[in-house]
């Protein structure tokens, strides 16, 4: 328990003081963020505020995790390094698409095709890997088998070619639904703290009851303590940055750090063989992407109609007449109340599977 509130103090540390020098270092630099003249024009005003806060966030996981290895002396695992691969790797996806916008002062970043390529690899990279280094009790860092609470039993494990691009789908999914949602001051970060804060309990609990110890409602899951770890790590970093990203927002995390933050979604789920779960503990993350799919859906049915005023959802909000930190509440709201429904859904399944 010790590394785990450590990686949690020291990632929350690290936000909250580094970012306040990252945002000296860009305003000096003039890396302020380029405003879409098509979007809600309250963000006008938002035009060149420092971004690329990201990274504050990226190493201060990355700092915490390691630091609290080294003070409690136990090497990393598989899954934890996986974890932090993936985070890391598609955060500086991100980051190469933040300064393109940045250095051309324009809104689109990376070219869709290299933005997807790049994801893509490092998708696979990680479903690979993640399907190989088994332990002595044979368990891999994830599971070719779709999982709901835990692996679904009455479902065929996937041969390994479609468990493959079944985490490369999910990958693709929730980094760019972390990247749709990041659009107001500090809801994605919010929100997505809530979301590792929820699922550093449920390690935790898996660790607690891992088939290791053995029972009857054991869990089957490869390192959770180490995934506990870098979830609370997560958690600490998002919410050290929110002091910064409150409305009027000194910084923004760009797509380093959603884009990141989507990774982390998606490989938490994979990890800890929950992904079905996520979609219920993230569920604000889902309903902003599916405003955007309905929104082209629809575009193009009814023949340039459009079925909000703006997707993603926060937006058509915003234009409704709504203010930004109404919005931002009543959504934190709607996502801590997800959270507290997966959280239930997962207990229950256990205390149903103890009578």
């Amino acid at each position: 328990m010790r590394s785990i509130l450590l990686a949690g103090a020291l990632s929350l540390m690290g936000t909250l003081l580094g970012t306040r020098y990252a945002i000296k270092f860009l305003v000096r630099r003039g890396y302020g963020q380029f405003i879409r003249d098509d979007g809600p024009t309250s963000h006008h005003t938002k035009r060149g505020t420092p971004t690329m806060g990201g990274i504050v966030i990226l190493l201060s996981v990355i700092f915490a995790y390691i630091a609290a290895h080294l003070a409690t002396w136990t090497p990393p695992t598989a899954s934890g390094l996986l974890l932090i691969g993936l985070f890391s790797g598609l955060g500086l996806v991100g980051l190469a698409d933040d300064w393109i916008k940045i250095s051309k002062a324009r809104s689109l970043g990376l070219h869709a095709w290299m933005k997807l390529s790049l994801q893509g690899a490092i998708a696979i990279t990680f479903a690979v890997l993640a399907l190989m280094f088994s332990n002595e009790r044979g368990l891999t860092p994830a599971s070719p088998s779709i999982s709901f609470l835990r692996d679904l039993s009455w479902l065929p494990a996937l041969p390994i070619p479609l468990a493959v691009i079944w985490i490369v789908f999910l990958v693709a999914s929730w980094s760019n639904a972390a990247n749709l949602t990041d659009g107001l001051d500090r809801l994605a970060t919010g929100a997505a703290a809530m979301v590792f804060a929820a699922y550093a309990i449920v390690n935790i609990w898996q660790y607690n009851q891992s088939c290791t110890f053995g029972g009857p409602q054991c869990y089957e899951v490869r390192d959770p303590y180490d995934l506990a770890v870098v979830s609370i790590a997560l958690a600490g970093a998002c919410f050290g940055f929110l002091w910064w990203n409150a409305s009027p927002a000194k910084i923004f995390m760009g797509d380093t750090g959603s884009l990141a933050i989507g990774g982390a979604l998606a490989g938490i789920s994979v990890l800890t063989r929950t992904e079905l779960l996520m979609a219920i503990i993230a569920g604000l993350f889902v309903i902003i992407t599916l405003s955007v799919v309905l929104q082209i859906g629809w575009f193009k049915m009814s023949g340039g109609k459009r079925l909000f005023k703006m997707a993603p959802l926060q937006h058509h909000f915003e234009l409704l007449g709504w203010k930004e930190v109404t919005i931002t509440i009543r959504f934190w709201i709607i996502c801590g109340l997800f959270v507290s429904l997966g959280l239930g859904l997962f207990y229950a399944e256990w205390v149903v599977g103890q009578s």
